[in-house]
């Protein structure tokens, strides 16, 4: 049987964390770009096109925008005979649209290479399965031996998170560690360390693979934020550090990670999240689950607060010093887009790195029983938008025009859902997240 000729599968990761793309030619496999219609970013889950979405010009004419790559990012892809690749969205004048979630990612680390510090990223993402029963229902997956930390059959009897494995590992994307989580049938996946954009797109691709290798196994692989109501929620865990002139991690204070004895970077980045705690839920808790996963006492990012190797606060500063010295932020889930949740961590920590924001103290409640924090983040979507709206330093800094847009679509999901019930809401999403 003879082969089929390469191709590209050429993608971005939308407003909605959707990949969208386009299979091409050979021909492509270099610097390149391949058109799309403008107006992706004003589709809604329910394919409806919301034609007065900012910044999409869908009453001028419904115009191009330009997906362009480089050809050295272009990736071995997953499927047969098919390279993959991730690139920026340009308008016809040249200029990145400001919908773009990978250019405002790409602006937050140039802003803070002005600092001499290059930012490097490792996300751990949480992710429950599905399948389908003899009545096409779609009903949690059946792992009736899985445990926290679970390997094996027990665990994953139908073996789809070894086909992820061993797929990840053949065409380069760089896993850490797959387990099972607390809740059963919930897994986590969490990718290698590495420089933001180059780690982003790593991240966004993983997921697709992640998701398509699962179907091909019967298995709806699920990163919303709370899919089945009483157990855990799905989180995005972004954990940061940076490397400075002489490739040292710059957020080390020793050999050991100790929240007594933070560095003015570490301190000016945890002081500006505190300070844009409740804005930042909006862009990266942005679905109409996430405030049922974003509760007291669940581990989640809820509160407003920061500590040392405590699971139950916000901001986690690891136990690892030198080289792997990090701050871990557990607010996102895996429905924001990973571009643009990055991009706020980034940026809301260096507004309080370049504004000297003061630090509160660090939390020493338990998180169960008791808590020095009185702020959490808003109880619905709807608030956590208008919380985002009012942060005038976090939005620009992020990006107007890609945030007015957020708010115009997400807006319009909190109306969409919010006569759902919890299942009917789970399916209104299952496809694509």
């Amino acid at each position: 049987m003879t082969d089929h000729p390469q191709r590209l599968r050429a993608m971005f990761c939308d407003h909605l964390s959707i990949m969208r793309g386009k299979y091409l030619p050979a021909s492509k496999l270099k610097d390149d770009e391949s058109r799309f219609a403008r107006p992706t970013f004003s589709v809604h889950y329910d394919k409806e096109l919301l034609i007065e979405a900012p910044g999409t010009k869908c009453l001028e004419g419904l115009p191009d925008m330009a997906l362009r790559w480089k050809g050295d990012e272009i990736r071995q892809g997953w499927e047969p005979n098919t390279k993959v690749v991730t690139g920026d969205l340009y308008a016809a004048d040249g200029t990145p649209i400001p919908m773009c979630p990978r250019f405002s990612l790409k602006r937050a680390v140039a802003a803070w290479e002005k600092h001499g510090l290059t930012p490097k990223v490792g996300i751990e993402l949480e992710a429950y399965a599905f399948i389908r029963d003899e009545n096409g229902q779609i009903v949690p997956y059946d792992t009736p031996g899985g445990v926290v930390y679970g390997t094996g059959n027990f665990s994953d009897p139908r073996r789809f998170t070894d086909a992820i494995w061993n797929k990840a590992q053949e065409i380069g994307l760089p896993l850490d560690l797959i387990t099972a989580e607390y809740d059963t049938p919930q897994y986590e996946f969490t990718l290698t360390f590495g420089p933001a954009v180059d780690h982003v797109d790593t991240v966004v691709l993983f997921r697709q693979m992640a998701r398509e290798i699962a179907w091909d196994h019967g298995v709806i692989l699920s990163f919303l934020p709370k899919p089945i109501p009483g157990k855990g929620g799905n989180g995005m865990h972004i954990n940061l550090s940076f490397s400075d002139a002489k490739d040292h991690n710059a957020l080390a204070n020793g050999d050991h990670g100790d929240p007594n004895n933070l560095n003015p970077l570490a301190k000016g980045c945890i002081a500006g999240w505190m300070q844009h705690h409740k804005a930042m839920a909006g862009l990266i808790a942005p679905n109409a689950q996430s405030y049922n996963r974003l509760q007291p006492a669940s581990l989640s990012g809820y509160w407003c607060n920061w500590g040392g190797d405590n699971r139950n606060v916000t901001v986690r500063v690891s136990a690892e010093g030198g080289k792997k010295a990090r701050l871990e932020h557990r607010m996102a889930d895996a429905a924001a887009n990973p571009y643009t949740a990055t991009a706020t961590i980034l940026q809301a920590a260096l507004l309080g790195f370049e504004g000297k924001y003061k630090l509160q103290p660090m939390e020493s409640g338990n998180g169960f029983s008791s808590n020095d924090a009185t702020q959490g983040t808003a109880a619905s979507l709807s608030e956590a938008l208008n919380d985002l709206e009012a942060d005038t330093p976090l939005t620009t800094a992020v990006g107007a025009g890609l945030v007015e847009n957020h708010l115009y679509m997400k807006r319009a999901e909190v109306e969409k859902t919010a006569l759902l019930d919890p299942d009917a809401l789970r399916d209104w999403y299952i496809w694509y997240l």
